[in-house]
């Protein structure tokens, strides 16, 4: 059968991100077309990645002429777990495109587990429910010869008679090693190379060792795999570490999992491979702290080439991050955070304001912890719910006709939090103020006491505090006035 590979991520509709220039490939479309094509199946790719609008896929279809169209998001990105109406709309679009060409259409991605109806509606066959490739694959065999009772496949939403249908769940993989590796040879891979290096000076592509999460934050949402965990080997991690390295002649790695490194006993035998091969790459994750505190676990990171952590510390109130369920503690974040940064690995907090009961002392404990801990970058956002978490059942009652935001850098208070909507907006410009002032600070002192070590870095930080500390006080002013409303 032929097909026609797309997904829904436009980074140009994604202002915040096309101006931080750091794209990824599709991983997870990629690891879809791999399976299709070890099936015997004609496999093509339109990356909308750099399109301006679905319109590319149009041309494509015109062109190629496939037998169906499969869109297959990336379930590895954030950001496309985020389920952004920017995209959503664009995603609806190329399934009308498709079937004004008489075309099958079948999605899977996180947007579409969590909504399925409206895909249908809008004209898919089928939306392929949670984790893709074996479902997708049986689907087009079943497609394929003709057999009338593909709608009973394991892992299926569809629509017959009018009637939503939902088949018996799909058994997840636990052996990742039985898939292929994924078809980067089928993706144009320059236009990735030269937006990272032009604005960056490095290239940077994504690998991911793991499938899922089996904590239980209360924010978090899990469509596609549930609370189950599933990795690859650390040697096939290594080889496909090598293979890119080797292939593509990149200069880093984002290792896109959920948790990175849950296992101790893995860290320690990835890491004992990387050094085997001679692999010298720097490498980026996402992680938990008390994984971190585990055993050698963070060293046996760092000695992997771990040049960046970002830690999902989320609040620096311990009555907040219970609320979550996180099942961590405040204390485990400042020792995680502190080890990592003696081994000298650059470590980045998730920080989440707005989650239910916050205070303005909750808020001001998190505040604390950024500057007592100084980490390299913060990212900041206010609690989001997603369909399928308790959180979202917790507001579900408050959202009104925006349920989804609209890009990455939306940050809509959709429910009622213990502060006014432009409160968060303000306090979302006032930290990170208050962290540049922080370590601009702390460069001025260094300065000062080894002047001999200046450098354009820390000159541009001392400098930087002119601006920063005077604005984070007009800030605190304005999100004083802000509380008394």
């Amino acid at each position: 059968m032929k097909l026609h590979f797309t997904h829904s991520y436009f980074l140009r509709l994604d202002p915040k991100q096309w101006r931080t220039a750091k794209p990824y490939p599709p991983l997870g479309t990629l690891y879809a077309m791999a399976c299709l094509r070890d099936r015997g199946h004609l496999v093509a790719l339109t990356d909308t990645m750099f399109a301006e609008g679905p319109e590319v896929v149009a041309r494509a279809l015109d062109e190629q002429g496939p037998d169906a169209l499969v869109i297959y998001d990336d379930c590895f990105n954030y950001l496309t777990k985020m389920c952004l109406s920017n995209m959503q709309n664009a995603a609806f679009a190329m399934i009308r495109m498709a079937r004004e060409r008489g075309l099958r259409v079948v999605v899977c991605s996180s947007d579409a587990s969590d909504h399925r109806s409206r895909y249908l509606e809008v004209g898919a066959d089928a939306v392929v429910l949670g984790e893709g490739e074996v479902t997708l694959s049986e689907l087009v065999d079943a497609w394929q010869r003709g057999d009338p009772d593909w709608r009973e496949l394991p892992g299926l939403a569809t629509i017959a008679d009018g009637v939503l249908h939902l088949s018996s769940p799909r058994a997840k993989l636990n052996c990742l090693d039985e898939l292929p590796r994924p078809a980067w040879d089928l993706i144009d891979l320059a236009p990735y190379e030269r937006m990272w290096r032009e604005a960056h000076g490095r290239w940077s592509l994504n690998l991911v060792s793991s499938r899922g999460c089996p904590y239980a934050c209360t924010w978090c949402a899990k469509p596609i795999w549930g609370s189950q965990y599933a990795v690859h080997s650390p040697e096939r991690m290594v080889a496909d570490l090598a293979h890119l390295h080797e292939r593509y002649s990149i200069d880093h790695v984002w290792f896109c999992d959920d948790i990175f490194g849950l296992k101790p006993d893995w860290v320690g035998r990835f890491a004992d491979g990387v050094e085997e091969a001679g692999i010298e790459l720097g490498f980026m994750i996402q992680a938990r702290v008390d994984s971190l505190l585990r055993g050698d676990v963070a060293a046996d990171l760092a000695r992997a080439g771990l040049e960046t952590a970002w830690v999902g510390a989320e609040s620096g109130s311990q009555k907040i991050i219970d609320a979550m369920k996180k099942g961590v503690s405040v204390e485990q974040i400042y020792e995680a955070v502190r080890r990592l940064q003696g081994l000298g690995v650059r470590v980045a907090l998730f920080l989440q304001f707005g989650y239910l009961g916050e205070t303005r002392e909750d808020i001001d404990k998190t505040i604390r912890m950024v500057t007592d801990l100084l980490p390299d970058e913060i990212g900041i956002s206010v609690s989001y719910p997603l369909p399928g978490t308790p959180f979202y059942n917790q507001v579900v009652a408050q959202l009104e006709d925006k349920t989804n935001w609209s890009d990455s850098d939306d940050l809509a208070m959709m429910y009622r939090g213990t502060f006014r909507p432009a409160y968060y907006r303000r306090l979302h410009r006032y930290v990170h103020k208050v962290f540049q002032t922080h370590r601009g600070w702390r460069s001025v002192k260094q300065l000062v006491r080894a002047p001999w070590r200046a450098d354009r870095k820390r000159l541009r930080r001392a400098a930087a505090t002119l601006y920063y500390l005077p604005a984070a006080m007009v800030d605190r002013v304005r999100l004083h006035r802000l509380e008394q409303t």
